[in-house]
């Protein structure tokens, strides 16, 4: 079965936009006068945690559990503080597509496969993503954006992923989705949908055994991605083609129901 639709992750998979998230929820946790600050290597393990508020309210619960307790309306004001701060940083540019995104993107477009979104982030940031990367384009291009707002349980639970199918209206075999986290394969991968992983900056030693394939990006004829494992070896970028021949494989193998593939990408 050839693809019929693409289904995209957003953030580390469309774009590297962690650093903006974490610069966003500290510059929101300062000016609203605590003494909370996410470096690098704190943020990487919250990284586990999807979803914004969830985030701050594991961080307050497990890590500041000598705090007197957040009230929920109180993480819900952080939160859309810094879901209106990350938008500001994002519309302010400098924030680019990841490697071949723009090109399998329009790619895709031209064959008439249909393009959607799956993703544990907010609408807003989504759109404020798409408004400066894609330009005026960018939403009209995902037919269907299915976010974590829209759902019960964030990934690595496959809701958001079966909310985009029954809005595509398409079976899971028919799809192919684009992730860059553990998190994010597995919600695809457990709703059926074959997936392709592309190694982010905090994603780089998760365990995504559970991919078709995992590479450092999708590539460019004259930017090679980086191949860990599955197939794609030799080859130097995605193509709608090498998709398909990988999908086809995979559907008719059975492959990526049991781990296929260990790799290391440091």
């Amino acid at each position: 079965m050839t693809i019929k639709a693409l289904i995209f992750d957003v953030d580390g998979t469309l774009a590297e936009t962690e650093e903006v998230h974490r610069r966003a929820f500290n510059e929101t946790f300062e000016a609203f006068g605590l003494d909370w600050h996410w470096g690098r290597t704190l943020y990487g393990q919250l990284f586990q945690v999807t979803g914004g508020k969830e985030r701050i309210r594991h961080y307050a619960t497990n890590w500041r559990s000598h705090d007197s307790p957040m009230a929920p309306s109180r993480i819900t004001d952080l939160y859309l503080a810094k879901t209106a701060r990350y938008t500001e940083l994002v519309s302010a540019g400098g924030i680019d597509l990841r490697p071949g995104v723009d090109r399998l993107v329009r790619e895709a477009r031209t064959l008439g496969i249909r393009l959607a979104i799956a993703t544990s982030t907010s609408m807003l940031n989504v759109k404020s993503l798409l408004d400066v990367t894609m330009k005026a384009d960018g939403t009209h291009f995902f037919g269907v954006i299915t976010v974590g707002e829209m759902v019960i349980r964030k990934k690595p639970a496959p809701e958001v992923y079966q909310l985009a199918l029954e809005q595509l209206n398409l079976p899971a075999n028919a799809c192919l989705a684009i992730e860059d986290s553990y998190n994010g394969v597995m919600a695809a991968r457990r709703c059926g949908i074959p997936v392709l992983a592309t190694t982010s900056t905090y994603t780089c030693n998760e365990d995504l055994r559970y991919a078709l394939a995992v590479l450092s990006d999708l590539g460019e004829p004259d930017a090679p991605f980086c191949h860990f494992g599955g197939p794609g070896a030799g080859e130097t970028h995605v193509t709608i083609d090498a998709l398909n021949r990988w999908h086809s494989g995979s559907v008719r193998h059975g492959r990526g129901q049991k781990p296929r593939h260990s790799f290391t990408c440091n």
